[in-house]
């Protein structure tokens, strides 16, 4: 390799590690370990890019510091606190996040953010680079032949080989990245639990045979639209964008909650009109999965909430529970009595502290909260680092929705003939109601299953599911047959209506419906 050439691949090394550094090493190391590059000029070039990398974080972190701290009402006073305490832990936190995995580039742009010192900044990074570098590009040129050897034998000694193996070196360095630390590990742990932890599957994965079954209803029944039948006091049976506090205000039962419409112009005088009081659930009036529930305890932290959002916001006294279950109903047309199809059992979760952990360290710790840190940490952003006393009690989720992280049971053994014929008299004040599922908060277990103790707080319709599915000691083939039972009962029923003279619902107000649903407001995240 003449010197051209050698200039040419350390400045391609040096531009290809602002878009990926362990990629790019990775390559470096393979391409050493294959003959094409001298290690100094596969190390040097790496580190160059790395190192300017690092530099021009801090400096995008200084540029949007003053402006990110004025928007976060942060006191000059606290920033001075951050930088001092950067400048005098800089070696340990630069060095730290250069070698644990997700940790760099808040540390880096954050030290530029409350403007740290510029050059003990730079020397610091200056020695991780060189640490680091070498380190990965060496190792993998090294030991990039064990992984790349196997694949010759079938692919041959082709690009396609290379490629493969370079792959294959990028993910074993980031597994073995991953294990240096516990959050690493329990981040690890977590997205190889996943495959056999099918009730933290994405949609996109689990409904496939659930939409092939409804495929098959549709061809069966004519027609997929059948469904909108099933609930006829529902519009489109309450499919999509249906909104909460319609649906609530068809009933005047005394179980189901009170519920307004806020007028942000004067909701304070709504509230003392409806004579509540603090605290209450502010959520949107159309909404899914959770999303944008919030227990507000003031009229301070209300109107922030207010300020958020765009979107119509319905407010509800907040009944404290501490239970909450998903009932399931549904009611043969023609048929006197209608029946429980489910019950969710509802597990809030809450941490308890150790004294020693932060609240992060708590939730990748814990078995199942980790599988959907996420959230919880996104819910909690601002309560990361404090340390839980111990015994202290934290609840994660207030919205009791499976993907907000509350965990769910079948709830079977709280079905009682008596709780079956209250629901059944409840729904029945629900003009038009035959198929869906109430979310139900309530203070005692066994008034509950005496049909007593019972406060609505919801009513989803023909696309509510049968939550109890997500219970962990379910097997997928029985959730699907719980699914398949579900959507066939709602096309028996649907189609039961139509020949009763309920009108169907039309394919192209569907589709404005669902364009006008997934086109929303922002929503705020749910507490």
């Amino acid at each position: 390799m003449n010197s051209f050439e050698l200039l040419i691949a350390i400045t391609l090394l040096t531009c290809s590690t602002l878009v990926s550094e362990d990629l790019t090493c990775v390559t470096a190391g393979q391409l050493i370990s294959r003959g094409q590059l001298g290690p100094l000029a596969g190390v040097f070039g790496c580190f160059i890019g790395i190192y300017l990398g690092d530099l021009a974080l801090w400096c995008v972190g200084r540029a949007i510091g003053p402006r990110v701290f004025r928007c976060r009402f942060i006191s000059r006073e606290r920033t001075e606190q951050l930088a001092s305490w950067f400048d005098r832990h800089a070696p340990m936190a630069i060095l730290a996040a250069r070698f644990l995995p997700g940790t760099r580039l808040p540390m880096y742009l954050g030290s530029g953010m409350v403007r740290g010192s510029g050059p003990r900044f730079a020397s610091w990074t200056l020695i991780a680079a060189l640490l680091w570098t070498p380190i990965v590009v060496l190792f993998v040129a090294v030991a990039g032949d064990a992984v790349v050897t196997p694949l010759r034998q079938y692919l041959g000694g082709g690009w396609i080989a290379i490629a493969i193996g370079i792959i294959a070196c990028f993910v074993l360095l980031r597994i073995a990245m991953s294990l240096t630390s516990p959050i690493g590990r329990a981040k690890l742990i977590a997205r190889i639990s996943r495959i056999w932890r099918w009730e933290f599957w994405p949609m996109w994965l689990f409904y496939p045979p659930v939409l092939a079954w409804i495929g098959w209803l549709t061809l069966r029944h004519r027609s997929f639209m059948v469904i909108t039948a099933a609930n006829p006091g529902i519009p489109l049976g309450g499919f999509v964008g249906e909104s909460k506090s319609q649906i609530l205000s068809l009933s005047k039962h005394p179980s189901v909650i009170q519920t307004i419409i806020v007028d942000r112009g004067r909701f304070a005088s709504q509230l003392a009109q409806a004579g509540w009081t603090f605290p209450i659930i502010l959520k949107p009036d159309v909404g899914e999965r959770g999303t944008g529930v919030r227990l507000i305890r003031t009229i301070e932290q209300a109107h922030e909430y207010l300020q958020t959002t765009d979107a119509t916001t319905i407010a509800q006294p907040f009944h404290p529970g501490p239970h909450e279950a998903g009932v399931f109903y549904y009611r043969i047309p023609g048929e006197s009595r209608g029946h429980i199809f489910s019950i969710t059992d509802k597990i809030f979760p809450q941490l308890i502290g150790n004294g020693r952990s932060t609240l992060q360290e708590l939730i990748w710790r814990h078995p199942r909260f980790r599988m959907q840190a996420k959230i919880l940490l996104a819910r909690h952003a601002n309560d990361t680092t404090p340390v839980l006393a111990n015994g202290e009690r934290l609840r994660l989720a207030l919205a009791g929705n499976h993907c907000q992280g509350t965990m769910f049971r079948d709830g079977a053994h709280l079905i009682t003939p008596e709780l079956e014929r209250a629901i059944d008299e409840l729904a029945k004040t629900f003009e038009g109601f035959y198929f869906g599922r109430f979310d139900i908060r309530y203070s005692d277990v066994d008034r509950f299953r005496a049909g007593e103790d019972l406060c609505v707080i919801e009513l989803n319709g023909v696309t509510s599911e049968s939550t109890n599915i997500y219970d962990p000691s379910w097997s997928l083939l029985r959730a699907y047959r719980t699914l398949f039972r579900q959507w066939s009962i709602l096309f028996r029923i649907g189609e039961m209506n139509r020949c009763r003279g309920q009108g169907v619902g039309s394919a192209g107000a569907l589709m404005k419906e669902l364009r006008s649903h997934f086109c929303k407001p922002h929503q705020p995240l749910s507490a």
